[in-house]
């Protein structure tokens, strides 16, 4: 059980290091930067903070092929187009993380984790969080953590600007201390990351900008 310095026990959430959204696996909606070498990296950190003794939880995108948030579903519009649902802007995405599909796989080794928490499952909603999706529909990883007595939490994982940055921010709603670990995260695009930090920040969120187990125990 590892602990910060303040006595309170820690956990990781790796969010959503799945084929679609990677290069390695020509993934339909892979982000800039997650070729082989983030990937390894993201594994090799992960062992590492298993075997510091912190116990993780990955989220996994497993959407339904009717999915509100794919283009293909909506006559007449293209990937990226953005319409109104629910009176809020959604991005129209390619088809990813279709459930039972090799792109909805998680690529770090499944051994790692204490429990995986599937997102996105609702067709009516999309669900960047892995706390609940845009309708408000809970998921079962708030009570994982608490079940475990986890009052912190380690974020890192794909999409910065939107997955991470959403289960983030939820963590903090949610009662939990976030550090979110920059070069273990990947962005959609540039601008949209540097916004994406700020507001973190904004939210009391911790920003490191890699896995430093002293200054993650010492914060």
């Amino acid at each position: 059980m590892t602990m910060a310095k303040d006595g309170i026990k820690i956990g990781v959430i790796v969010v959503d290091v799945q084929g679609d959204f990677t290069k390695l696996k020509n993934g339909s909606l892979a982000v800039d930067g997650t070729d082989e070498a983030y990937i390894q990296a993201a594994e090799e950190n992960t062992k590492r903070l298993k075997e510091a003794g912190f116990p993780i939880y990955a989220t996994q995108d497993w959407h339904p092929a009717n999915h509100v948030s794919f283009f293909t579903n909506h006559q007449g519009k293209k990937a990226f187009d953005v319409i109104k649902l629910y009176g809020k802007d959604q991005v129209l995405w390619p088809p990813h993380c279709v459930q039972n599909t090799s792109g909805a796989e998680i690529l770090l080794d499944k051994k790692l984790f204490k429990a995986l928490v599937k997102k996105g499952m609702d067709s009516k909603y999309d669900s960047y969080s892995g706390f609940q999706d845009d309708g408000g529909k809970k998921t079962n990883l708030a009570q994982l953590l608490k079940k475990n007595k986890i009052k912190k939490v380690i974020v890192y994982g794909i999409a910065t600007d939107y997955c991470v940055k959403a289960t983030a921010i939820n963590a903090i709603a949610a009662g939990f201390k976030v550090i979110f670990i920059k070069n273990l995260s990947r962005g959609v695009a540039p601008d949209t990351t540097q916004k994406a930090i700020e507001e973190m920040k904004a939210k009391g969120i911790v920003v490191l900008d890699d896995l430093d187990l002293e200054k993650i125990k010492g914060n």
